[in-house]
């Protein structure tokens, strides 16, 4: 935004002798420039609007009711023609006149201008400072609107109910709870507290600050609550993880609106229960449901089937979005492409991508995709991406390199990871962060450059967290470097004690190289510290249900028969080649047993499920809670080639794509 009201008088001042010195009487042609003409009627209202400054000497007030009319109807640059003449006649606009001026030019988005008249003129009113007020809110400027709510109250000017909604809304966005209370209690010095709009802001701030305890006891205290205040204390009690007493305010609650039924689901999805967010989701779009999804709620149900892999669930929401229109909504395309991505099938991922249209393309929808490639272990696709965002000319942010970095992590690409993270601050002005560090960490440890990963966090400009001692201990237990693996291992130990699988890579280190001993120490030190291993868990999708295993999992309905079908399964398999990898067992067993133990991973349990229960061709996909444990991958592909079936399995980590016997990861994961 560039102040221009110099040049626009200017400009304008041929235009303007036309348009205002002529007698009010219509003239056989419109007193207005051809690109802005207004149609008939509102030619009419605004002559007759006119005709007060038609005068020579028009009082300030007179141009008062000509920019309102103007500002509802988006006649801009009249507007400005219309500041032209009053700085031509040497008018200064009082305050109301101000006011409707400021509320004009922040219409357009014009703040400069704005801010202009509003600094120029004498004795401002509370109606001037609510116009400013207003335009820095809804145009994302809060710590201005608090500024100009400072000086508002310095110069004994009172708040109404226009004022302290946007006042407390920046409150909210900069979580500055404590003049969100100072505002709260201005407002009860003047009687606005039981206002609807005051109330439910107050709600809203109290919520967006983390103070949930604040906003239920201001709730119990209205007399009258209109639907916005129980929004806002139900999608608090969501964002706090509070599910029962959400669902006990939806459940009390009367005239829920799209916004109530949206923000349980929203809440729900946030706070990982999938099935509960798809649940609500269908009953809204029963016959006798008074309330239908929107845009807004397709784009918060569609994490739940990312969450759960519910690649059919999400296929029909698609198709209930498309129906209602929404095909060119790029916040829904965007949302489809994220949901298609993390339940495995980037094709649709990318059709989805592909629809919003160019200009419509923002950051978060170029960094959707450079994530979706990155899980899938797709770097070249990843790194096109990023390159086209550029000539796009959409600047990156710390989240694109995020995905950027991961992307090179998992497909080996070394130098051109390097050179990225390299480039994000000296080029694209961003700085690391210390997620960034635990990218190239991790993309060092996967290329076995172990050393060069350890220097790199004795040189990071802060403290390496979790996450980046994370990635170093797992690179040791790729390349079986126990004596690194420990110093990591110690340092995780500290700062997250109850993380159990920073105990477990160790163990299974140890037992690997036959330290048994080590490992019980382990094991009695998690059963002191009562820190239980996270059981390993798979789930697979059939007909629109999700179906769950846990390893050695006998309590499923078909157990029995997924049992018999794996023993006949491991035969065919070894007869093709695979040799069970037992070094994946870390027990102090027999090697029978030892195999045994394999055939009951929880995602072989899921795979022999899929292959029972689909016709042949059937694509099988498979969610897994932790990382896929090395035998299971190298028997899947075996299963993928004798079974003649594409399997995915997404694990913590990324997406392994099966077909023909080999893995879209090139065994580099």
């Amino acid at each position: 935004m560039q102040f221009g009201l110099r040049r626009q008088v200017s400009a304008t001042i041929p235009e303007l002798k036309s348009v205002f010195s002529h007698p009010i009487p219509p003239p056989p042609a419109p007193p207005f420039p051809a690109e802005c003409t207004p149609e008939p009627s509102l030619n009419l209202q605004l002559q007759i609007l006119l005709q007060p400054i038609s005068q020579h000497s028009p009082y300030p007030s007179s141009y008062a009711p000509i920019f309102q009319f103007l500002t509802r109807h988006n006649f801009i640059k009249l507007g400005q023609q219309t500041h032209a003449q009053i700085v031509l006649h040497g008018l200064r606009p009082n305050a109301f006149l101000a006011a409707k001026m400021v509320a004009m030019y922040a219409s357009s988005g014009d703040l400069d201008s704005a801010a202009v008249v509003f600094d120029r003129t004498d004795n401002p009113s509370s109606l001037l400072y609510n116009s400013i007020i207003r335009a820095y809110t809804r145009h994302g400027f809060p710590e201005k609107t608090l500024e100009a709510y400072t000086r508002m109250h310095f110069l004994g000017l009172p708040g109404d109910n226009f004022t302290l909604p946007f006042v407390l809304k920046s409150c909210a966005d900069l979580s500055r709870v404590c003049m969100g209370r100072c505002v709260h209690g201005q407002g009860l010095r003047v009687g606005l507290e039981g206002d609807f709009y005051v109330g439910a802001s107050l709600i809203d701030m109290y919520v967006k600050c983390g103070a949930i305890g604040d906003a239920q006891k201001l709730f119990d205290k209205m007399v009258v609550r209109d639907v916005a205040s129980w929004n806002a204390l139900i999608a608090g009690y969501m964002k706090e993880g509070d599910i029962g007493v959400a669902e006990d305010l939806f459940g009390w609650m009367e005239g829920r609106n799209i916004v109530s039924w949206t923000a349980m689901i929203s809440g729900y999805t946030q706070n990982g229960f999938a099935e509960q967010a798809l649940a609500l989701f269908d009953e809204m779009l029963q016959e006798g449901s008074e309330i239908k999804p929107n845009w807004v709620t397709i784009v918060s149900v569609l994490p739940a089937c990312s969450h759960s892999g519910a690649l059919e669930r999400g296929r029909r929401i698609h198709d209930f979005a498309n129906g209602i229109g929404l095909r060119s909504n790029s916040s829904v395309q965007t949302a489809l492409a994220a949901m298609y991505a993390k339940c495995g099938s980037l094709i649709e991922a990318q059709r989805c991508f592909d629809m919003i249209a160019q200009k419509g393309k923002n950051l978060i929808a170029w960094n959707t995709m450079i994530m979706a490639y990155a899980s899938h272990g797709c770097g070249i696709e990843a790194v096109s991406i990023f390159e086209n965002m550029l000539k796009a000319g959409v600047q990156p942010d710390a989240v694109t390199f995020m995905g950027l970095l991961s992307a090179c992590s998992h497909s080996g690409l070394i130098a051109a990871g390097l050179k990225y993270f390299n480039d994000m601050s000296t080029i694209y002005s961003v700085e690391p962060r210390v997620e960034h560090y635990s990218c190239v960490v991790d993309l060092l440890g996967r290329a076995g450059r172990l050393v060069e990963a350890k220097e790199l966090i004795s040189q990071m400009p802060m403290l390496a967290g979790p996450s980046v001692w994370g990635a170093l201990l797992a690179a040791c237990r790729s390349y079986r470097n126990l004596e690194m693996a420990e110093l990591a291992a110690r340092r995780l130990f500290v700062l997250e004690p109850d993380n159990s699988g920073n105990y477990v890579i160790l163990s299974n280190l140890y037992a690997e190289a036959g330290m048994w001993e080590e490992v019980k120490k382990l094991r009695l030190l998690l059963k002191c510290q009562g820190i239980k291993k996270s059981p390993g868990c798979s789930w697979i999708e059939i007909n629109g249900k999700s179906h769950l295993f846990m390893g050695a999992d006998t309590s499923h309905p078909q157990a029995e028969e997924i049992y018999k079908f794996l023993e006949a399964l491991y035969e065919k398999i070894k007869i093709a080649g695979y040799i069970p990898d037992t070094t994946f067992v870390l027990h102090d067993i027999s090697e029978e047993e030892k195999e045994y133990n394999l055939t009951t991973h929880s995602e072989k349990l899921a795979i022999a499920f899929g292959l029972l229960n689909t016709s042949p061709g059937v694509v099988l996909r498979v969610t897994k809670n932790l990382r896929i444990c090395g035998d299971c991958h190298e028997a899947t592909k075996f299963i993928s080639k004798i079974y003649e079936r594409e399997i995915i399995v997404r694990d913590l980590n990324r997406f392994h794509c099966f077909k023909d016997g080999s893995c879209s990861c090139g065994d580099y994961w």
